[in-house]
């Protein structure tokens, strides 16, 4: 009788982990017309996508890079909506206007109008990666080559963290600016109290978007991408390392849970539902 309750209290162990564990549905794929995508940013207001093209190396100011502009189930709208950049990366928006990181400058660009408003440099860095805004509209952006993480406020830019590792992935939530760093994730309060959530992922962290209070999905460029829970456990999504199929800086529609893979040298854009 012992014997019987345990198979059964085994058994319904192994079916709840299953059913606990998430896994990525692929929705669509884009033609590989993408000149090497880096990120992609889904504006929830006008229901498109953005994406980051380097066209080149990630560190040269060569002029190829664009910004393209596509509708949510993967079709180019305009494939060089904004051009003449260099080696651009990752995105954020804050009212009209998006943000982009651009080696050593912060790109702002007029949505309605569509056209570069400015471009600001930030002293000391060398590869701006990825940006995030607050509410009040400052802006963040991370620089893995130099281990800082700068603050771009009333268009005057200054070092916000420093001393870090490979910081890379930003995302600010409410009060609290989330950022990625050589395999791990951290949460900061704007006192910069420092809270580790999670560590262990492959040190080439990259994108990060909430799905559910304390939950995140979380892509390395060199091509896995982790779930991780409220308690800091990790499920691994998706692993494409061996087939070194990369994944850039994610996307992500909320409302929706589908979740945008750029694969940058496979030039395409893979939306997946996250389930």
């Amino acid at each position: 009788m012992k014997k019987n309750t345990f198979y059964v209290l085994l058994l319904f162990i192994i079916s709840f982990s299953s059913i606990a564990q998430h896994s990525l549905k692929r929705i669509w794929v884009t033609d590989s017309i993408l000149p090497i995508p880096e990120s992609v940013f889904y504006d929830k207001t006008d229901r498109v996508l953005y994406s980051s093209l380097m066209d080149g190396s990630p560190a040269e100011r060569d002029g190829k890079g664009s910004i393209a502009k596509l509708t949510t189930d993967g079709k180019i709208i305009n494939l060089n909506w904004i051009s003449g950049l260099n080696a651009p990366k990752g995105m954020a928006k804050f009212k009209d206007k998006l943000f982009v990181a651009d080696l050593t400058e912060i790109v702002i660009i007029d949505i309605k109008q569509q056209k570069i408003l400015k471009k600001i440099t930030v002293d000391d860095s060398k590869i701006l990666n990825d940006v995030t805004v607050d509410k009040k509209g400052v802006v963040y952006v991370s620089d893995p080559k130099v281990g800082k993480i700068f603050k771009l406020e009333n268009d005057i830019a200054s070092v916000y963290l420093e001393n870090l590792n490979k910081p890379n992935g930003l995302k600010f939530i409410n009060n609290d600016l989330y950022y990625l760093d050589n395999g791990s994730l951290y949460k900061m309060d704007n006192k910069k109290n420092k809270h580790l959530l999670t560590d262990g992922m492959d040190e080439n962290t990259d994108g990060i978007e909430q799905i559910a209070k304390g939950e995140f999905v979380v892509s390395c460029w060199t091509g896995v991408i982790y779930y991780v829970n409220k308690d800091g456990s990790k499920e691994i999504l998706s692993d494409t390392r061996k087939e070194e199929y990369y994944s850039g800086d994610i996307g992500l529609d909320y409302e929706k849970k589908i979740v945008y893979v750029p694969s940058l040298f496979k030039k395409t854009i893979t939306a997946y539902s996250l389930e």
